[in-house]
């Protein structure tokens, strides 16, 4: 118990203080009864990204404003998609298992998936290694959920004029640069939490969305907002046909 205890929070403290450092913006999901969500900008992280790449601080600025408003007319104008958000991650947190003797036997899989990732092997994160069968399924509904929507935001940003941002095609394709090209510490933090699959979902669902747009043009695309039930599964991302 006090090393697992010790062991989370020493992993949930170097998770959040590698994310600290590269979250640009997040439109608020969950606010109280009658209270508009918010954009909500890290300014610090912004101001770092616009001088290391070497961009106009007032479009880039508005670039990363205009994604995560992208998020915002997607929760106002389909809303079923906040409640079922809420219910798949009430439902992931329900099905943890913290049963002592559990918790231990997973401990070597999670050492395994620590060293693998170290090594630059492919396999599961660490945060993979340490959950519940059940859970799996749950965040495989989520990273699908997750891919489409911010593969969505992607392809939107796509559309916007230089009438809006001059220099949009610039600052995307430079800020696509900095998703991908990190150093070798960085790479083994991503694949060790996993989020080189975080990043995929930026790729993977605006391929994804692409795909579909130029199979059935955007009005049969948008179908994908008619219910829970017209979203697509995970291995579907990766087949828009």
């Amino acid at each position: 118990g006090a090393i697992g205890s010790r062991a989370t929070g020493f992993q949930v403290g170097t998770l959040l203080a590698y994310i600290g450092t590269k979250v640009l913006g997040q439109h608020e999901l969950f606010t109280p009864e009658g209270t508009a969500p918010r954009l909500l900008l890290v300014a610090p992280n912004i101001v770092t990204a616009e001088r290391n790449l070497g961009l106009d601080p007032w479009s880039f600025r508005l670039w990363v404003c205009l994604h995560e408003q992208t998020h915002r007319v997607q929760l106002a104008t389909v809303p079923w998609l906040e409640p079922l958000i809420r219910s798949d991650l009430q439902e992931f947190f329900e099905a943890a298992d913290v049963d002592v003797a559990t918790v231990r036997e997973r401990l070597g899989t999670a050492v395994s998936a620590a060293g693998a990732s170290v090594r630059g092997e492919s396999g599961r994160s660490l945060l993979e290694a340490v959950q519940t069968p059940e859970q799996r399924q749950i965040l495989d509904r989520l990273v699908a959920l997750m891919s489409l929507l911010e593969g969505h935001a992607d392809w939107a940003m796509d559309e916007v004029s230089e009438d809006v941002i001059p220099d949009i095609a610039h600052v995307r394709a430079t800020f696509e640069k900095r998703r991908s090209g990190v150093g070798a510490l960085d790479q083994v933090l991503r694949r060790l939490f996993g989020l080189d699959q975080k990043l995929a979902q930026y790729r993977d669902g605006a391929a994804f969305v692409r795909g579909v747009i130029d199979k059935v043009g955007l009005e049969g695309f948008n179908q994908v907002w008619t219910s829970p039930d017209t979203l697509p599964l995970r291995a579907e991302i990766d087949q828009p046909a």
